[in-house]
């Protein structure tokens, strides 16, 4: 089923599609699973792959924002706590309930944190994930070893969803095919098709494993490319003013000795005025995140300097354990599409974070802003707005109930193949077949061959990137790592592709180039 000449033998038989979505990240994959859901014949392409861009560079919280609270920005924190409930139901073995403690070193803050996570509690209503809590000083200290103790008073404890943002994608990937969507990654759109009205009604794409340009036509053309937004605007109008202004967003990764229990640390303002986050994620601890407006985007953004010292020397005012550059694992960096300020405002803060449909004169449909909570609400909002267009016929949306692919009850996440959900059983039968798949792929990380051979049958990865940066994550954990076990992998998908040893060479020496900027020298 999930087969790349099964998706193009459907490609070359389907003339007409009802949708064709450009963007395979957590907005294009929503609005292909929303329309293939409801019925329509529904097309998505993805440039490299799903996830590449900003949606696999999240700090892998599910949340309703509490900082958009302090903002006052009430309806936006209520719908993305009402999304966080829907997506701990529908993809509950990837979505889990993660405690965080806010530790106060001021006797009112742990007044007002405190009341205004009962705001954060009341309005999660029945999909609250755990009711907020003041905790003293020692019980703080024990759930938080590396703390430091120096004035503090206490802390505030409240829930938040924690997730794996690209096996999400991955899964989200799988359920749109199994719903009848038709996905291909690596196929990169060249330009848009008009009728002779001046309405967009296909596309010119390029598979980029084969070179070969595909003529497609549709009745609707969504554009949900992210920080790319404005480049397909540019191909249906040229002079298109810009929508988009990217901000920047770095993570460092480390050991999970630097927070050893497994609470996460929430630090609501810091010395500019930002959040910090220190999240336990697969085992290591994530910390960040920034947020500075850039100029420029690109595929692979590079962290500031002065982003990684504001993490390094906002971590150390709060952990008695210091961490120091030599014990980033890895560092990664995500651009966030935000909306263009239209008063030139370079605080980030001030530019919304809500979604946006935009329609152009040639009916191009264009979803820009939001985040990974409220993925299906902006999927479900985009083709209701199609439908009033009267683009597609009347359909409702269904995916409020929609289990995501390997949906299961939580199961031990302490086994990390818990993110496999109930495609558990298949690495097992592939280990069961062939005992030698059972091997590790590095001594330091868990994972194995036969994850290897799962993500190419079975979670379409087409690269030696595609499996170690988001199928099984290495890049993101541990990125020498990735490195050291860059041939092995590579060796592994030549088998399972047919490919030769020039092959394998190349995607190891254009991984590993890659991987030097996760790297912190």
């Amino acid at each position: 089923m999930f087969n790349r000449e099964n998706q193009i033998q459907s490609l070359e038989s389907q003339k007409l599609w009802d949708i064709i979505v450009i963007g395979g990240g957590a907005s294009g994959l929503g609005v292909a699973l929303d329309a293939a859901s409801r019925g329509y014949k529904t097309l998505l392409l993805e440039q490299v792959d799903y996830a590449k861009g900003t949606s696999s560079r999240s700090t892998k919280l599910v949340h309703g924002g509490v900082r958009y609270l302090a903002q006052g920005n009430i309806d936006l924190v209520r719908e993305a706590l009402y999304e966080r409930g829907l997506m701990l139901k529908n993809a509950s073995h990837l979505v889990q309930s993660q405690s965080f403690i806010i530790p106060n070193y001021k006797n009112w803050d742990n007044f007002f944190y405190g009341f205004g996570l009962k705001v954060y509690d009341l309005l999660s209503g029945k999909l609250s994930f755990g009711a907020s809590k003041f905790i003293k000083v020692k019980e703080t200290l024990h759930r938080l070893s590396t703390l430091n103790k120096k004035n503090l008073k206490g802390g505030v404890v409240y829930h938040d969803g924690q997730f794996d943002d690209a096996r999400l994608a991955v899964n989200l990937a799988q359920t749109c095919i199994e719903n009848g969507a038709t996905l291909l990654n690596h196929f990169k759109v060249q330009s848009l098709k008009k009728s002779s009205k001046g309405f967009v009604n296909g596309l010119l794409a390029i598979d980029q494993e084969t070179q070969k340009v595909y003529n497609l036509m549709a009745k609707v053309v969504v554009n949900a490319t992210g920080v790319f937004t404005d480049e397909i605007l540019q191909m249906d109008q040229a002079q298109a003013p810009n929508t988009i202004r990217p901000s920047q967003g770095i993570h460092l990764v480390f050991d999970r000795e630097f927070l050893p229990g497994n609470d996460a640390i929430m630090i609501p303002k810091t010395d500019d005025g930002r959040v910090l986050f220190l999240v336990p994620w697969h085992n290591k601890v994530v910390m960040g995140t920034t947020d500075t407006l850039i100029d420029s985007h690109s595929l692979e953004p590079k962290p500031l300097e002065e982003e990684i010292n504001f993490i390094l020397q906002t971590a150390n005012k709060y952990l008695n354990k210091k961490v120091q550059r030599s014990d980033v694992r890895s560092i990664f960096v995500g651009l966030r599409p935000l909306a263009a300020p239209k008063d030139g405002t370079e605080k980030t803060k001030e530019i919304s974070r809500s979604h946006k449909i935009i329609v152009s004169p040639s009916e191009l449909v264009t979803i820009t802003g939001g985040k990974w909570t409220t993925y299906r609400k902006m999927a479900q909002d985009t083709i209701n707005k199609i439908i009033a267009l009267k683009k597609l016929p009347h359909s409702p949306c269904q995916t409020v109930n929609l289990k995501i692919h390997g949906a299961q009850e939580q199961a031990n996440v302490q086994d990390h193949l818990y993110i496999y959900g109930s495609d558990q059983s298949e690495i097992a039968a592939l280990i069961q077949a062939d005992p030698s798949l059972s091997e590790l792929l590095h001594a330091r990380l868990p994972f194995t061959k036969a994850e290897v051979v799962f993500a190419v049958r079975n979670e379409m990865a087409r690269t030696l990137e595609d499996v170690l940066a988001r199928r099984v994550r290495v890049l993101f954990l541990d990125a020498r790592a990735a490195i050291e076990m860059a041939e092995k992998v590579a060796q592994i998908i030549g088998r399972e592709l047919h490919k030769d040893k020039e092959w394998e060479a190349a995607q190891v020496a254009s991984f590993k180039i890659l991987a030097q900027q996760y790297l912190l020298k």
